[in-house]
């Protein structure tokens, strides 16, 4: 079991406080969309929980590891709203890169990521070379790899067609299913199990 505790989180950028005394807890198999209007602070708050930027109060702790603790850190799978992608590497090598903190994968392991999000043969392609969808699918992939418990993914089904997000959607009832936890934003419609609802 797993068990996601935010306590009393305070955020400010500038000064606009953007929420205060945001607490909820998170366990095993569960979904949390976090809503709001643009510049509500989702993305900081996406960013604060994956250790990347400071609250300016509040506690986060993962099975009662604090946050910024390795334990902490290792648990955590975080996934950008922009396509975190080196154009001179190839695609396997920018996926094996994502995926270095939180799992060591085989070649196959790289090879099969990149086949189930559609894009077989793309391997060896530069990242410099691929659409923005394809891009997407990229840094996607690397949800068939990662071994974290908690997933943090800011509008994970951007520039993704049809297909493309129901892929990604079953991925995380699959996680979920398995014990991990998930916390998304995204502006579009989700068909998930036992999705909860936060509103900044």
């Amino acid at each position: 079991m797993s068990k996601l505790i935010v306590s009393d989180l305070t955020c400010q950028r500038g000064y606009n406080e953007l929420f205060s005394n945001l607490s909820f807890e998170l366990n095993s198999g569960e979904i949390l969309k976090i809503s709001g209007a643009n510049g509500s602070g989702k993305t900081s708050l996406l960013k604060i929980l994956a250790g990347l930027n400071s609250a300016e109060s509040g506690r986060l702790s993962i099975n009662n590891n604090k946050a910024g603790s390795y334990d902490y850190q290792s648990d955590i799978f975080y996934l950008g709203h922009l396509p975190a992608l080196s154009p001179e590497l190839h695609c396997k090598e920018n996926l094996d890169y994502l995926t270095q903190l939180s799992t060591s994968s085989s070649n196959q392991e790289l090879d099969d990521a990149l086949t189930n999000v559609g894009l077989k043969n793309f391997e060896n392609e530069y990242a410099a070379n691929l659409s923005a969808g394809q891009k997407r699918r990229v840094v996607l992939s690397a949800l068939f790899i990662t071994q974290s418990k908690v997933w943090l993914l800011d509008e994970p089904f951007t520039a993704l067609d049809a297909d493309g997000i129901n892929v990604i959607e079953t991925q995380i009832t699959k996680h979920c299913d398995d014990g991990g936890i998930c916390v998304l934003t995204t502006h579009q419609k989700c068909n998930l199990p036992s999705l909860r609802t936060l509103v900044l």
